[in-house]
């Protein structure tokens, strides 16, 4: 009977979809085998969390407050989710692998020293833990089994379906450990980029371009889609290394990896780089004008033809239906 639980990431009071992706999985598993699904937040605003993460299963949420939770610092986060699971005890902690919990999870490895599990994309409990990651830039998975007596697992946005419970769950308060902790780091300031637009990780759709669209001005024709479908708006590493798309937009190996529900890749040739970063998606579209691409071997649906003359019928008639 396994007690499971999940970090809620928030910045800015904004909470991360993933926890509750994590959460509804969580309660999956605790209501198959047994146990209390429990959620912690830093910060932020313990009472919201508390109505969001009991919508989804959570029976409990710890909470710790205080100004140094803000920003964001590995140093105090760590040390105050070590407290927390060395004073509750669950048998597996939950963190989005998100740029912060990629950071923050195995620093919490470390204070525990327990296994530390990254970017999984499946999670199983039969007497102990099964977790499934990709390997080999997303070619194959291998199901690793954690023998600590605890673990901590990083999972990836978008690995698990959100399903409602609609039931209360009960606020409590821990002892973080955090005061007076001198870190031996501090950010002095943060500088987002970017704003308005839909986080890429956290996308259920998104529409990438590669080089086939030829130019920097014709990148208008990929968020113009994306708008029409509510998505986000992606890039190869091709374009953000010519200068046509900030960085903030690559997804792929050495970018951002996404899980998206529908992932639409336009001019996309298909290299192992950028198939690492978006072949877990749910389905995959590829419009591109050469029939052997590599990218038709990963999609689901190919369209072989030329973007510029497909991309904005598309718009157009996503837009016809919507209205």
């Amino acid at each position: 009977m396994p007690n499971i639980a999940v970090f809620i990431e928030q910045r800015d009071g904004a909470m991360k979809k993933v926890a509750w992706q994590m959460i509804s999985e969580a309660r999956r598993i605790a209501d198959a085998g047994g146990g209390e699904v429990w959620s912690v937040i830093l910060g932020g605003d313990p009472a919201a969390a508390a109505a969001e993460a009991g919508k989804y299963g959570a029976d409990k949420v710890w909470s710790a407050g205080g100004d140094e939770f803000n920003p964001y610092n590995s140093e105090i986060y760590g040390t105050a989710l070590a407290a927390f699971c060395k004073a509750a005890g669950p048998d597996i902690l939950l963190i989005g692998s998100t740029a912060m919990g990629k950071d923050l999870g195995p620093k919490v490895a470390a204070k525990l020293e327990c296994a530390c599990i990254s970017d999984a994309v499946g999670l199983k409990f039969d007497g102990g833990w099964e977790v499934r990651r990709p390997i080999f830039a997303g070619k194959c998975f291998t199901d690793v089994t954690p023998t600590s007596s605890m673990a901590v697992v990083g999972i990836r946005p978008n690995a698990f379906i959100l399903e409602e419970k609609a039931a209360p769950a009960a606020g409590e308060t821990f002892d973080a450990g955090v005061s007076g902790i001198d870190a031996k780091a501090v950010v002095e300031r943060i500088e987002a980029g970017g704003g308005g637009k839909i986080e890429l990780t956290e996308a259920e759709v998104i529409v990438s371009a590669g080089r086939g669209i030829k130019g920097a001005e014709n990148f208008a024709l990929i968020e113009k889609l994306a708008d029409s479908l509510g998505a986000a708006a992606g890039a190869s590493r091709a374009i953000v290394d010519a200068e046509w798309v900030e960085y903030s937009h690559q997804v792929g190996q050495t970018g951002k990896t996404v899980g998206p529900n529908l992932y639409i890749a336009c001019g996309i040739s298909g290299a192992i780089q950028h198939l690492a970063g978006m072949s877990s998606s749910k389905c995959i579209v590829a419009i591109n004008k050469d029939a052997n691409a590599p990218i038709f071997k990963v999609a689901d649906y190919g369209i072989v033809a030329d973007l510029f003359d497909i991309v904005p019928t598309l718009t157009d008639e996503i837009g016809k239906i919507r209205s």
